[in-house]
């Protein structure tokens, strides 16, 4: 019997939605007064000739059936201008608080409630009081089970992947400028955002991390906050950004992906095997994908319960999102990934894990991201597999795969599952210890010039490249 819980909600009307879109300007001035939120940005491709993130024979096969759906296209549009409006109003009192205290109550709030900071403004206790509120979907034990099933993947396979991951969020200018635009194109910079991003995914799935007190909760309430830092830094103080080509900096819609993709994953394999439901193992892992996404501020009409619905929201995603590649940007992003060193140190361990990890995720990364169509698109970005680097992946995954099904087979024999939980706990918790302290923080400094997006903005788009989604 297929796994069911409460996944049934009313979307938003396409008007409200609308509504809620140009409600910014008056609900958050400071950020939004100067937009124009009824332009449709360069970067939405709403028309049969344009050439979106789809890849080719996805796209023959689903864009048209995607853009006669009006509806659905209108809800796209709507869900590229819409920021995250509590955490942006909090983070609009910048000029006031200045951006490190404003961090600092919320870091005071998340570990010690909200009457721990003294005189909180009440755009902090909104954003809290949003967070704090339950979905009337969420049905925490899955969303446990989920965690659980998930320290498998956190533990052994991401430490390997994640640098793969990651460089597939720059295939595309008109989501990965604001990236560049924050002065991220060092390598060093990029040690920190690669650790940050594994660290909030990783802690997410360590028990009761994202109940109220949790270092999950906390953790998404940090990003968020950052996120919105960004909007206010490019919206207000930089240059570089214009609203008519790349929208709203970071919309909501653009954190989905990366979100979800466990749950799309499963979804589109679910969809492919004809099935309409998911069985208790998907569920959880589906629930989990959720409730993370939730708490990052994702408005619930991007989070659908159901196989079909799941598939249907991100291939409307990708079907409108216009393809771009610049290499100033996109390549220079991906090129100092790459070159991160990830280790704490350089032994000869560290080192050795090094590169066979940067081999892995650059195999990773073209087999997940990439299909036959789009394989030479790791050249142009760089990152094109050596045969050394499938042998190194090859040699990866006799140590890796076994590992991930051996856990997978116990974790649900109740005794045997209790001490590999166990074990996967103390990996986990090894692993955060490698990736530091997560700041989740941003430079108000860096936006004022950006000499890598400046060709961007004159219209200079480089190398037009169609970038693929994420293929299961």
């Amino acid at each position: 019997m297929p796994a069911t819980t409460n996944t049934t909600y009313v979307a938003t009307s396409l008007q409200a939605l609308k509504d809620q879109v140009a409600a910014q300007k008056t609900l958050v001035p400071s950020l939004y007064g100067d937009v124009d939120f009824s332009v449709v940005p360069e970067r939405f491709a709403g028309e049969a000739d344009d050439t979106s993130l789809l890849p080719p024979k996805m796209a023959a096969k689903y864009r048209g059936a995607i853009l006669r759906d009006q509806d659905r296209v209108q809800r796209a549009l709507a869900y590229t201008m819409l920021g995250d409006g509590v955490a942006d109003a909090y983070a609009a009192l910048t000029p006031e608080y200045g951006f490190r205290r404003l961090i600092g109550m919320l870091r005071q709030a998340c570990e010690h409630g909200i009457d721990a900071v003294d005189d909180p403004p009440d755009e902090l206790v909104r954003f809290l009081d949003s967070m704090g509120r339950e979905p009337d979907w969420l049905d925490m034990k899955l969303v446990d089970d989920g965690a659980r099933y998930g320290r498998n993947q956190l533990a052994n396979l991401v430490p390997f992947a994640i640098r793969g991951a990651f460089i597939a969020t720059f295939m595309n200018k008109y989501s990965g400028l604001p990236m560049a635009l924050t002065g991220q194109l060092s390598s060093q910079s990029s040690v920190q955002r690669v650790k940050e991003t594994a660290s909030f995914f990783t802690t997410a799935t360590l028990p009761g991390a994202l109940k109220r007190f949790g270092a999950g909760f906390k953790a998404a309430a940090l990003v968020r906050l950052m996120h919105s830092m960004v909007r206010f830094n490019l919206l207000k103080r930089s240059k570089k950004w214009d609203v008519s080509v790349y929208g709203i900096p970071i919309p909501q819609v653009d954190q989905m992906p990366a979100g979800t993709i466990p749950a799309f994953t499963t979804a589109f394999r679910v969809v492919e095997e004809g099935r309409t439901h998911f069985n208790k193992r998907e569920r959880a892992v589906v629930e989990l994908c959720r409730y993370q996404s939730h708490l990052l501020g994702l408005p619930e009409d991007l989070l659908p319960g159901t196989p079909r619905e799941i598939v249907d929201t991100i291939m409307t995603y990708t079907a409108t999102l216009r393809d771009g590649y610049d290499d100033e940007t996109c390549g220079e992003l991906v090129r100092a990934t790459m070159a991160a060193y990830l280790p704490r140190d350089r032994s000869l361990r560290s080192r050795l894990y090094d590169r066979i990890e940067k081999s892995y995720s650059k195999v990773f990364f073209t087999r997940a991201f990439l299909n036959e169509e789009t394989k030479y698109r790791a050249r142009m970005m760089g990152v094109e597999p050596s045969p050394l680097d499938y042998a190194l992946f090859t040699a990866a995954n006799l140590y890796l795969v076994p590992r991930l099904v051996a856990y997978r087979v116990v974790q649900d024999i109740p005794l045997a599952g209790r001490v590999a939980d166990h074990i996967l706990i103390r990996k986990i918790d090894d692993r955060l210890a490698s990736y530091g302290h997560a700041e989740y923080t941003t430079d108000p400094s860096r936006y004022q010039e950006s000499p890598a997006a400046e060709p961007l903005r004159r219209g200079g788009h480089g190398p037009e490249l169609a970038t693929a989604g994420a293929k299961p």
